[in-house]
């Protein structure tokens, strides 16, 4: 499967954190496309800290879940806490990691879009038309599919 993650932070160094971030992922799949960074405002709350984002496609065996779980131990490897507060509300982070897209090679050769909703897991994710810094890196890495 082929999966669009975007990478964020806005704590820190916030180069070094993406490629922290990045180096994980790619150790882990034996490499991965890269979109370049955006900076953009912190998404759902407030706070003086702009973000980093990047896009990066990778490929990959494991289901969607599998990757969600690996990729939260990246986050928490790299000293990363929860993104979410004790209300349920974003707050300032070192490193956040998002599934926003997936898909999957059909029989025919062509990639199908892949779709998951669960209590853990929405791809592709409930957010992606919303947000600017999921949309620019991810039209970088798929253009056929995310025009602008």
């Amino acid at each position: 499967m082929r999966y669009y993650l975007n990478i964020g932070t806005n704590l820190g160094d916030r180069r070094h954190n993406l490629m922290l971030a990045i180096a994980a992922l790619s150790a882990g799949t034996g490499g991965c496309q890269v979109s370049s960074v955006m900076e953009s405002q912190p998404w759902g709350f407030d706070s003086p800290h702009a973000f980093l984002n990047v896009g990066v496609a990778i490929d990959t065996a494991l289901a969607p879940m599998q990757v969600l779980g690996w990729i939260h131990d990246i986050e928490r490897q790299l000293g990363s806490a929860s993104h979410r507060d004790a209300a349920g509300g974003y707050v300032d982070r070192l490193v956040d990691i998002d599934i926003v897209y997936a898909e999957a090679l059909a029989p025919d050769g062509r990639w199908q879009r892949v779709g998951v909703d669960s209590r853990e897991l929405t791809i592709p994710h409930s957010h992606l038309m919303e947000r600017d810094f999921f949309l620019q890196p991810l039209r970088q890495l798929h253009p056929a599919t995310f025009t602008l």
